[in-house]
This record gives structure tokens, C-alpha cells and sequence, in this order.
């Protein structure tokens, strides 16, 4: 018999996500302008195989049946993004009626299967126009995505159950701009700051609109957060830590919740924040009514600055189990994460819009793809969370990332996260084992969470 503590809320919401530059393909299709990872995938050597999204999982065309396969699953939200792109090409001025109209249809789509829509109006694909006029480091990007937002909530309003303004900035400002391992491909410190806090301030510059907009959707941010810990007691490796907390979590989430930025963090960086204008953290401190999570992993972290010989002996080890990333599976982070947010910061409610694993799938020959680690995965991940949920923390919903094997950005097709599975040749789309036991999953509620696969 099922443990009926892992019965989840009779309101709680089961879904999948995906991201529009991932899986629309159509590229060049019905006035859609160039976005930064158009321009990043097709300079040579950014992404492995020079690999694009051009096609994708050419969901721009097959959604009616992608929304049968939701259907068939049993999913009850389905979280995608809107391709700025799509909507102006050139980032602001002329409206692209073909692309509004676009996921128009597809959100009908979506609740005529009885499917909640969950949008988010921004998933990195900045259109290149406004990059070349200097990007997020810019404060006019801000300013050009409150009139995109204010236009797509008016069009598409509370037909959509809850709306997001960004997904993960984090890696937009971070990844995008110090590392370069994502469009646009910087590395500039003082771009990466500028970024983080015009990033922060679009999405509380278009909060009023959106709210007029949509005033019966729940409006909303998304970050990746993830556990930072040191790999000993050592003041050294503790230091380390906190840094990483500060660049990943405090940095988001301190100035959203009305804080301003971490000191140790700007101390640590040295650059003058001279960007930030009076009244801004007022604005990126405007209430929201849920916080998006997404969470994969956790980081275990050993100081540099010291050799392991002269350091304390490493006492916190991450586990030999990894993805395809490089990323540890380590179920107990899902309820770290969750306890830490829940804890001290304050949210009124909470949707784990991300979570997932990339894994070696491969079809067999019976055109089957048996995937037990992922349901190992997902069912590790779920009961953490539901063990937080018992302890106060108020998590609405979960969406398993993906919803189909999509582009995965630098790694182009050869990661592979999805519940369905894509041949990228033929376009051919197979539910994994994975799907199959998720379907069960919220056929049950999470009862089934304690059965066998």
C-alpha cells in the first residue's frame, strides 16, 4: 500500500516545462527576429557540434499533438516562454501580429485540454537588436521589457494562470556575462553586475502593467537556487561557500525581498554600482505572489586559495552518483533548498518550476527508451519536497524539466532531460519510462510515489 503522507494537496498542481528557444525551432518563420543564442549557436565553437535551434523539437509546428502527448500524461499546467523575438523583432517598436497570434493559439490549445497555462516572459533569447545597443548591461533593456511585458499580458491577460517575468537571471547575468559559457558570450565583471540588477529591475518595472494586464493571474520571478557547502569546517572553504551563496541565491534573492544587495558580494566584486538609481530597489522589491524554483543539484565547494594539504580534511563529499552534466543527484538538497527559502525569506507561495536530470538515454530496438534513473530522480526529488511541505513551507506545484528533449543551449542536442523523447531526425516523439511513471504520479496524487516502478 501507498504511504499516505505522500499524498500531495488535493489543489496541488502537476506539470512540465520547456523553454521557446529550446523546442519552437522556426527560426526564421512568420517575422520572428534574431535573438542572442541565434547569433551565439551559429558563431563556430560556442556550442558543441555547432549545434542551433533553428529546428529544435520544431514545436512551433507540432504543438496541437505535443498538447495531446500533455493530455495523454495527465498534466495539468504546462510552463513555456514567449520568444521576445517573436513578438518585436527588433526588441521594442513594431509589434510581430504573427507571433502574438502564435501563442495565442497555443494557450487556447492548452485550456481546451484542461491544461493551465504557466508563462514566462523571458528565457534568455534577448532580441539581438537590443544587444547590439548594448544589452542587459544597459538600463534601456529594462525599460524595453516593461513595454513587452505590458503588450503580451494585454493580448494573451488572465487567459494564462500565472505569469513569470524571468527565468533564471541568475544565468543570464552570470553564465552570459563573466563566465561566456552562454549568449552573449562576456566575461566582464562589471557587465555581469550591471546585468544582474537591469535584470532584476525589468521585471519590477513591469510588474503594474502586468497586474492591470492580468489582475486573476498569480504574477511571479524564477530562480535557480541551489545548496552551497563548504567541504569542510574551515574558515577558508566556509568563505568559499558563502561567496558562491551570495553570486547564486542572496544576490536574487535579498533585493527581491526588499533587502538590497548582499555587501559581501559587492565588496567582492570592488566595482562601483553606479547604475543603480534611487527608487530602483523599491521597484524590484514590488510584491509578487510566488517565487518559481528551479533546482538540480547542490555544490559542495573547496577553497582555492588554500592547497588541500594545508586545509582542513574534507568532511562534506558529494556523492559518486552524477547526470550527464557533471551534476551530483543528491535527492536531500530538494528539501535544503526548499527549508532555507522557506526559512529566511518570505514568499506566499512557492512552485518548483524546474527540476530534472540529464541522463545517456537511448531508444532500443522495441522503440523504447527505459530511463530508471530518472524515475529514481524524480521520485527522490518529490518526496523531499514533500517532507518540506510538511514542515510549513507552501509549495503549490512541481514541473518536471522537460517536458520534451530540446536544445540544451552550449550542449546542444547531446544532453537530454526530457520525459519524451525526441528524434531529432524525424521529429518522432516517445514517452520514456519516465513519463509513464509521472503520468502515474499524478494519477495518484504522489500515492504513487511509494509503490514500485
Amino acid at each position: 500500500m501507498a504511504d499516505t503522507n505522500s499524498v500531495f494537496p488535493e489543489n496541488f498542481i502537476w506539470g512540465a516545462a520547456t523553454a521557446s528557444y529550446q523546442i519552437e525551432g522556426a527560426a526564421n518563420e512568420d517575422g520572428r527576429g534574431e535573438s542572442i543564442w541565434d547569433r551565439f549557436s551559429h558563431t563556430p565553437g560556442n556550442v558543441d557540434n555547432g549545434d542551433t535551434g533553428d529546428v529544435a523539437a520544431d514545436h512551433y509546428h507540432r504543438w496541437p499533438d505535443d498538447i495531446k502527448i500533455m493530455k495523454e500524461l495527465g498534466l495539468q499546467a504546462y510552463r513555456f516562454s514567449v520568444a521576445w523575438p517573436r513578438i518585436f523583432p527588433k526588441g521594442r517598436g513594431q509589434l510581430n501580429e504573427p507571433g502574438l497570434d502564435f501563442y495565442s493559439r497555443l494557450i487556447d490549445g492548452l485550456l481546451e485540454a484542461g491544461i493551465q497555462p504557466f508563462a514566462t516572459l523571458y528565457h534568455w533569447d534577448l532580441p539581438q537588436a537590443l544587444q547590439d545597443e548594448g544589452g542587459w548591461p544597459v538600463r534601456s533593456t529594462a525599460e524595453a521589457f516593461a513595454n513587452y511585458a505590458d503588450i503580451v499580458t494585454r493580448a494573451l491577460g488572465d487567459r494564462v494562470a500565472a505569469w513569470a517575468t524571468l527565468n533564471e537571471p541568475m544565468v543570464s547575468a552570470f553564465v552570459g556575462h563573466m563566465i561566456g559559457r552562454h549568449a552573449p558570450g562576456h566575461q566582464d565583471a562589471d557587465e555581469m553586475l550591471a546585468s544582474a540588477h537591469h535584470l532584476l529591475l525589468a521585471h519590477g518595472l513591469a510588474l503594474p502593467a502586468m497586474r492591470a494586464n492580468a489582475p486573476k493571474s498569480k504574477l511571479g520571478i524564477v530562480l535557480n537556487l541551489q545548496q552551497h557547502m563548504p567541504a569542510s569546517g574551515s574558515d577558508a572553504d566556509r568563505k568559499e561557500a558563502r561567496l558562491w551563496d551570495g553570486n547564486q541565491n542572496r544576490m536574487y534573492l535579498d533585493p527581491l525581498s526588499g533587502r538590497g544587495y548582499p555587501q559581501d558580494v559587492i565588496a567582492h566584486y570592488g566595482r562601483p554600482m553606479d547604475f543603480v538609481k534611487d527608487g530602483d530597489m523599491e521597484i524590484i522589491a514590488r510584491p509578487i505572489d510566488y517565487l518559481g524554483v528551479n533546482h538540480y543539484f547542490r555544490s559542495v565547494h573547496r577553497s582555492p586559495a588554500i592547497p588541500d594539504a594545508d586545509n582542513e580534511p574534507v568532511t562534506v563529499q558529494t556523492l559518486a552518483d552524477v547526470s550527464e552534466m557533471g551534476w551530483e543527484i543528491y535527492p536531500p538538497s530538494m528539501f535544503d533548498i526548499l527549508m532555507r527559502v522557506h526559512l529566511d525569506y518570505y514568499f506566499p507561495e512557492i512552485y518548483i518550476t524546474e527540476n530534472g536530470v540529464a541522463l545517456p538515454d537511448r531508444m532500443n530496438g522495441q522503440g523504447e527508451v527505459h530511463d530508471a534513473r530518472r524515475i529514481a530522480y524524480t521520485r527522490g526529488h518529490l518526496l523531499a519536497a514533500k517532507s518540506a511541505m510538511d514542515l510549513g513551507v507552501p509549495l503549490r506545484g512541481y514541473f518536471a524539466w522537460s517536458f520534451l528533449d530540446n536544445f540544451e543551449w552550449g550542449y546542444g542536442y547531446s544532453k537530454r532531460f526530457g520525459l519524451v523523447w525526441v528524434d531529432y531526425e524525424t521529429q518522432q516523439r516517445v514517452l520514456k519510462d519516465s513519463a509513464k511513471f509521472y503520468r502515474k504520479v499524478i494519477e495518484t496524487n504522489g500515492a504513487a510515489l511509494e509503490l514500485g516502478d
